[in-house]
């Protein structure tokens, strides 16, 4: 399980150090993809084939099934660990989550989230700012 916020700096090349915790879970190899709210996904291989299979399921006659299945599909890489348990993030993939230098692992359980470490610092404060708010709306669904 992906679990904890770790932080690490991307080199000049777009490699970044996955947190020693998350390399058991991820293995050698995982999948990269655009995620939601700027950010990007990584997945196991495993987890990535279960929401891949679930993606291509979708209603294909439905404009928002097809948008997303395009975002998360046409987006994915695989990615290899180096020697040195650093990945390589593709251009395209950083440019879209706005990574600097300073990035942030979230882990969540199936996945992991990469972040640029300011981006995530905003989105914490916003989020914890409205915890209140978003416990009651959970509540509602029986979470």
């Amino acid at each position: 399980m992906l679990l904890g916020e770790y932080n690490h700096t991307l080199d000049t090349k777009g490699r970044v150090a996955i947190p020693a915790k998350f390399k058991d879970t991820l293995g050698a190899d995982a999948i990269i993809t655009r995620g939601l709210d700027n950010c990007l996904f990584l997945f196991a291989k495993k987890e990535w084939e279960a929401l891949a299979a679930k993606l291509v399921a979708l209603p294909l006659a439905q404009a928002n099934s097809r948008a997303f299945v395009r975002l998360m599909l046409a987006g994915a890489m695989e990615v290899s660990l180096d020697n040195q348990g650093r990945i390589l993030i593709p251009d395209y993939l950083r440019k879209y989550a706005g990574l600097a230098k300073e990035v942030t692992f979230a882990g969540l359980a199936s996945r992991a989230e990469i972040w640029d470490s300011s981006r995530w610092a905003e989105y914490k404060r916003k989020t914890e700012g409205a915890s209140e708010e978003i416990a009651e709306k959970l509540g509602e669904l029986g979470i």
